[in-house]
C-alpha cells in the first residue's frame, strides 16, 4: 500500500523559509518522478516542482530561485525547501509521485500560510 505524508506546513512572515517533508512507504522516491502540487482558496490544484527520477528537476516560473526539490532515498523522503516566502505561497501542499506504470498518488497535505 503506496502512502505519502507530508509535513512541515505552518504560519511564516513573508520572507521567511520553511522545509516540507514528504515521507513515502509502498513505493520508492528514487524511481520515480516526485512532485509538490499547490492548491490555494478558490483555486485550481497547480504543480510547484518536479524531480525526476534522474535527478532532473522543474519547477513553476513563480518559485524558481526560491524554492528546491530534493530527495533523500535512504530515508524515501521528498522534500521541499522554500525560501524567501510570498503570501500567495499560501496554499496546501500535495505530494505526489507518478509511477511508471501511470497511476498516481497523494498525500492529505499540508497546510502553508504566509503572512505580509
Amino acid at each position: 500500500q503506496v502512502q505519502l505524508v507530508e509535513s512541515g506546513g505552518g504560519l511564516v512572515q513573508a520572507g521567511g523559509s520553511l522545509r516540507l517533508s514528504c515521507a513515502a512507504s509502498g513505493i520508492s522516491v528514487s524511481v520515480n518522478t516526485m512532485g509538490w502540487y499547490r492548491q490555494a482558496p478558490g483555486k485550481q490544484r497547480e504543480l510547484v516542482a518536479k524531480l525526476f527520477s534522474g535527478g532532473s528537476t522543474d519547477y513553476v516560473d513563480s518559485v524558481k530561485g526560491r524554492f528546491t526539490i530534493s530527495r533523500d532515498n535512504a530515508k524515501n523522503t521528498v522534500y521541499l525547501q522554500m525560501n524567501s516566502l510570498k503570501p500567495e505561497d499560501t496554499a496546501d501542499y500535495y505530494c505526489n509521485v507518478y509511477t511508471s506504470y501511470g497511476v498516481d498518488y497523494w498525500g492529505r497535505g499540508t497546510l502553508v500560510t504566509v503572512s505580509s
